[in-house]
């Protein structure tokens, strides 16, 4: 299933890609923040360059028969969410031994249609950086799903990239999402280290 998923990145579309087990499913994260008890065991991160590039990409028939022949057959549960980057440039590749933190949050329904409740949650996933302090991450990127209907009520979700598993392991995963956790229902954070070659 890996090399299969893994070989999807000789598609043009694709800009990025990376598959494999995750390092922790909310082991880590602070327990004042809601934790969903969804578990997953991998990571599949890539990356497009519009939003039209991933569709083409969802529709690519090499893309239908690996998730068909491979994903399905094999896979309890899938959690799906697409965001744009906007404004963070991201590097195209994250280098082997780099490392993520992925958080998928899903907001009270209450909530759920408030702009300044969204707002204040960007601001917060924005402020991981400096509050981890130079050298600490090297990127983060987060948005709004523009997928739903895969996403499990998740609505918005964040990378965090790391330089390595060191500066990933010394960041609290609740950091950010603290200041926010009275507009959370529940919250999935995954770390991950891109495999080395």
């Amino acid at each position: 299933m890996i090399n299969e998923m893994q070989s999807l990145v000789t598609l043009e579309q694709v800009r990025h890609l990376t598959l494999g087990p995750i390092l922790t499913n909310n082991e880590t994260i602070s327990t004042t923040i809601p934790i969903s008890d969804l578990r997953y065991t991998h990571l599949f991160h890539s990356r497009y360059d519009s939003e039209e590039d991933l569709q083409t990409y969802n529709d690519h028939s090499k893309h239908i028969n690996a998730v068909r022949g491979f994903i399905f057959p094999i896979c309890d549960d899938l959690l799906v969410v697409d965001w744009i980057a906007g404004e963070v440039a991201l590097p195209p590749h994250p280098s082997p031994g780099t490392a993520f933190r992925v958080s998928f949050l899903k907001l009270k329904e209450e909530k759920e249609n408030d702009g300044e409740v969204k707002d204040e949650v960007f601001r917060a996933i924005r402020g991981i950086k400096e509050s981890v302090g130079l050298g600490g991450v090297s990127y983060v990127s987060y948005g709004e799903n523009i997928s739903p209907a895969r996403a499990k009520g998740f609505s918005i979700a964040s990378l965090v990239v790391f330089p390595g598993r060191e500066e990933l392991d010394s960041v609290d995963a609740g950091e950010g999402l603290v200041k926010v956790k009275e507009h959370l229902e529940s919250v999935v954070v995954v770390d991950y280290v891109v495999p080395l070659k």
